[in-house]
């Protein structure tokens, strides 16, 4: 390195040819008195082809000299690439550590006694868990809707045993329960396969897009919608629209069975297979 102080004071160091590093210019205007103390130097680097500056405070007396490890100290600054400065003068950052809190002093010598505790109720005894539901057999499920089914002598008596009937599957999945929709006692009525999602949110058969068709094709006929009764096979919607299984409709058809016999229609339409095989018994679809 080749060490260059210019007119200001800033020594410049730069490669000279062979390594070698040299000051004697700034040693010639030291000893002559002329060059005025060092309070500042630029350091000239390349780092990653673009040329950048260090600037560091240096500040000596007159006889002070700026010395060749000074000089490497920088190019190794400018190596690991601390070029730019961010203060004048070096910060001791151990100096500026918070102390150590110190634990407050008490007030009296005499231990503390803790406070008391309220009073707390005792517990309770824990409870035995309850026991699972016992398993039934289809056969008893049929059994059970059969004499429920019978006892009811109106539609709003079986509507109300029917919604309370819990051993079909469907009504643990199912939003609302389905019953009918229409005059009961009319002339016609129609007994679909089991509610979608439009009925389950709304309560009431047919009003999605099958239904629509339906009024449609009722309207064909001259004939309302209110001025027929309508129903279906299963009252609680099947997850994901599923087909109901046999032993779902099996636990739901007396409940249906009663419900034709009570509105005792003078036309039934089975609507979809599902409806017509479950009420003919036949395995033969439409």
């Amino acid at each position: 390195m080749r060490l260059r102080l210019d007119a200001q004071g800033a020594a410049i160091p730069a490669e000279a040819k062979g390594g070698a590093r040299t000051d004697t210019g700034e040693a010639a205007r030291r000893a002559a008195g002329t060059a005025p103390p060092p309070q500042a130097f630029r350091f000239a680097g390349r780092r990653r082809g673009a040329v950048k500056e260090l600037r560091l405070c240096y500040r000596s007396s007159m006889n002070e000299e700026f010395s060749r490890a000074d000089a490497a100290l920088l190019e190794w600054y400018v190596a690991a690439g601390a070029d730019e400065a961010i203060g004048d003068a070096p910060v001791d950052r151990f100096a500026l550590r918070a102390p150590p809190r110190k634990p407050p002093a008490s007030t009296s010598s005499a231990p503390r006694q803790p406070a008391p505790s309220p009073r707390q109720p005792p517990a309770a005894a824990p409870q035995p868990p309850s026991p699972a539901p016992a398993l039934r057999s289809r056969e008893a499920n049929v059994q059970t809707a059969r004499e429920t089914a019978a006892a009811a002598a109106t539609l709003a008596e079986l509507r109300a045993a029917f919604e309370a009937f819990d051993e079909c599957p469907l009504k643990a999945t199912a939003t609302n329960f389905v019953f009918a929709d229409g005059r009961p006692g009319a002339p016609l009525m129609l007994v679909g396969e089991a509610p979608g999602a439009d009925e389950d949110r709304q309560g009431l058969p047919f009003v999605g897009p099958a239904g629509r068709l339906l009024d449609r094709m009722l309207e064909a006929i001259g004939i309302a919608r209110q001025e027929a009764y309508i129903s279906n096979i299963v009252p609680w919607r099947p997850p994901g629209n599923r087909n109901p299984t046999d032993s779902e409709i099996a636990a739901c058809l007396p409940f249906v069975e009663r419900h034709i016999e009570l509105a005792a229609p003078q036309i039934l339409v089975l609507v979809g297979g599902v409806s017509a095989k479950s009420l003919l018994r036949s395995k033969e679809g439409i």
